[in-house]
């Protein structure tokens, strides 16, 4: 692998956890800190959905962008050709 490729390689990847971090940074600080109390007006199983965010639904949020990170790592590696196949 080139220079130059490997340095786009690491360019998307970390535009990538960027992305991922900034969602991550709405969902459990956004949701469940800033906007509480507008969230608190809706409810999802009996609970005040800003309650639920900020006690669960980060954590759930997490775990999808763990996957979210997983899948997109396997095609950015398959495209520069660094794959475990």
């Amino acid at each position: 692998m080139t220079e130059e490729k490997r340095r786009a390689y690491w360019r998307e990847n970390l535009r990538l956890m960027g992305v991922l971090m900034l969602v991550w940074f709405a969902v459990s600080y956004g949701a469940g800190i800033l906007f509480v109390e507008a969230l608190n007006s809706f409810s999802l199983g009996g609970y005040p959905l800003g309650f639920w965010f900020a006690q669960q639904g980060s954590i759930y949020s997490f775990v999808v962008l763990i996957f979210v990170y997983v899948w997109r790592m396997n095609a950015l590696d398959r495209k520069y050709d660094v794959h475990e196949e």
